[in-house]
């Protein structure tokens, strides 16, 4: 610990950057508390910290993507941070900060609270405030502006144009949420659907979505019947937007969309969606790769992200479909990456009869499908994009790779490698949960796996499960239209009921440690005993009987199999850990292990 922690604090600071005066780029504060937030039922986990600079106090919110730094118990009452990249408000009288990114300044060590500090307060003669959102990328630009004088909130950055001035209050994607009303957030379209209608019984109508990006993350956005009409031909593909409230946000329906955000909006009537004159400063895709070679640990259904070298291009071809009659058109491509795994994928549409990209060219796609059929293979999705020849890091070291060897490598296939990882083919070493934690499974660019025994003491039973669609081999996510009416639109049918599969989250301990894994249909059935679709009328009925099904499946010991990977998002770095198979204790085998274990320590 520092002998004088104090003398690192950048006093003063807080009032400063409320005024606008504020030079210092990252300002270190010390954490004087931290409480979770209440929140709506299945929404995103939120933490309220208190945040001093020895002189005052200001109340902040994380954004979801710094929880970590909570869940790790870095970021603790005492401890010392840097503020990396933050946006300032004003909610009834309370200067509030939301908090982007943030270093928690571990060699500072921790202490009681220094000093006194006083609550920041707003007065009614204050002046006006200025910009005060920092971060290091430059999209809010490096000066400064005025919000308009009827706004109580203090605007994120904007650059210093013309027409930037008149959107002042321009918010980070990742700050909005459904307690916000007057936002404008600035942002590219990577996406555009087509126009979508549907007819049922309530009568028709008709849709499209935008997927919108900015520095700080990604949001998907709708418009219903008018404003579909007034919006669709506004939004061009790669074209920079301003959109301000009100415009309604809400919870996401992930079964339509492959973004990374607990939110999504509906434009309404009154939304204002101008075209931006300054079209720069605003990312143009961004991607979270996964490796061709890691594509037998991934879940069946999930969607990715994937960069790889064009190394053949298969003709068109056309095939109907049995759901809907409809024909399709498709093209199959093969990608290989350094990892020397080639993979096939496939695209669709006016995406298959254009495609006129060169072989050995790098292509990024965005929004694809892993599906299982042959071993592992891909489909871009319609909400997807590919990118050919991407200026970005991972393209021009793809390229160096191939340019030097990877042209004359022979490459793997994931064909009939389906069951290879959770089929026991592999034998994967035993850790307990503290080797695990010390020696940073899935820390590494590959998948780690491993075997570990471990007793279930908490399983979340507030999102155990999810309605899943009847088709055989789809088990997306379906929707309630009506009583006795649920949608799938992968499979464009309507069914009278859902089939409910498991996607359980469980908190498992040994004597070394605690771990939260991700279990999903299979495992689930093994450990509650029964299938999700009879749990869930249990709870419907008799909320107390599934209550005592939970306790039963409590304080239970398995063998589970994991795999451990790094989840990447918004350069922030997370371990999640999978359960790809489990098996009750097999107390045979436990007692032969146990046996040659004490003959390693006998002596002769």
């Amino acid at each position: 610990m520092s002998n004088n922690p104090a003398s690192h604090i950048d006093q003063g600071c807080l009032k400063a950057v409320f005024e606008g005066t504020n030079t210092v780029a990252h300002p270190v504060l010390q954490c004087v508390q931290v409480k979770p937030l209440a929140g709506a039922q299945g929404g995103p986990e939120r933490f309220r910290v208190v945040f001093s600079d020895i002189l005052n106090f200001v109340q902040s919110m994380l954004a979801t993507q710094v929880n970590f730094h909570v869940h790790e118990g870095k970021l603790r009452k005492g401890v010392f941070v840097r503020l990396k990249s933050f946006q300032t408000n004003t909610i009834k009288n309370k200067k509030i900060i939301i908090v982007l990114d943030l270093e928690v300044l571990e060699e500072l060590g921790e202490c009681e609270k220094i000093g006194v500090p006083q609550p920041l307060e707003s007065k009614a003669d204050d002046v006006q405030p200025q910009s005060t959102t920092i971060h290091t990328g430059g999209f809010y630009g490096n000066e400064p502006q005025a919000a308009p004088q009827q706004q109580q909130s203090l605007p994120s950055r904007t650059n210093t144009t013309s027409s930037s001035t008149a959107h002042a209050n321009i918010y980070p994607i990742e700050a909005l949420s459904p307690y916000g009303h007057k936002w404008t957030i600035k942002a590219r379209c990577t996406n555009k659907s087509g126009i979508k209608t549907w007819h049922n019984k309530n009568g028709e109508g008709k849709l499209f979505s935008v997927n919108l990006l900015d520095e700080s993350g990604e949001i998907r956005g709708t418009g219903f019947n008018d404003q579909c009409d007034a919006l669709y031909e506004l939004f061009q593909e790669g074209g920079v937007y301003y959109v301000s409230s009100p415009c309604r946000v809400q919870m996401a329906k992930k079964q339509f969309t492959n973004l990374n955000n607990d939110y999504e909006l509906t434009f309404e009537r009154d939304t204002v969606v101008e075209k931006a004159e300054e079209q720069n400063g605003v990312p143009q895709v961004r991607f979270n790769f996964t490796s061709i070679g890691d594509l037998q640990t991934i879940e069946k259904d999930t969607t990715i992200d994937t960069i790889g070298i064009l190394k053949e291009v298969g003709e068109t071809s056309q095939i109907v479909s049995k759901t809907t009659s409809k024909p399709y058109d498709k093209r199959e491509l093969t990608l290989v990456d350094n990892s020397n795994f080639s993979v096939r994928l496939t695209i669709w549409g006016a995406s298959a009869t254009n495609f006129d990209v060169q072989p050995e060219s790098v292509v990024a796609f965005k929004g694809v499908k892993v599906s299982d059929f042959g071993g592992r293979s891909l489909s871009l999705l319609s909400s997807g994009s590919m990118t050919v020849d991407p200026d970005i890091d991972e393209a021009h070291k793809l390229k160096g790779w191939y340019d030097a060897q990877g042209r004359t490598d022979n490459f793997a296939s994931h064909a009939n490698m389906a069951s290879m990882g959770a089929a026991g083919g592999r034998m994967d070493p035993v850790k307990s949960i503290l080797q695990v934690k010390d020696e940073n499974l899935g820390m590494s660019e590959n998948t780690d796996y491993f075997t570990t025994k471990a007793t279930i003491v908490y399983i979340k039973q507030d999102t155990f499960a999810y309605p899943a669609c009847l088709s055989a081999d789809c088990n997306k996510k379906v929707v309630q239209m009506d009583e006795g009416s649920w949608r799938c639109e992968k499979c464009d049918r309507t069914h009278p009921k859902p089939e409910y599969r498991y996607i359980m989250s469980v908190n498992a301990s040994d004597h070394t440690g605690q771990l939260w894994l991700s279990c999903f249909d299979d495992v689930g059935r093994m450990v509650m005993g029964m299938s999700a679709d009879q749990l869930m009328e249990l709870k419907e009925n008799d909320d107390k009987a599934a209550g005592d099904i939970f306790q039963d499946a409590t304080y239970k010991t398995w063998i589970f199999k994991c795999r451990a990977k790094m989840d990447n998002f918004q350069d922030q770095q997370r371990v999640r850990y999978q359960v790809s198979g489990a098996s009750p204790q097999n107390f045979s085998a436990e007692c032969n292990k146990l046996s040659e274990m004490i003959k390693m320590y006998s002596m002769e």
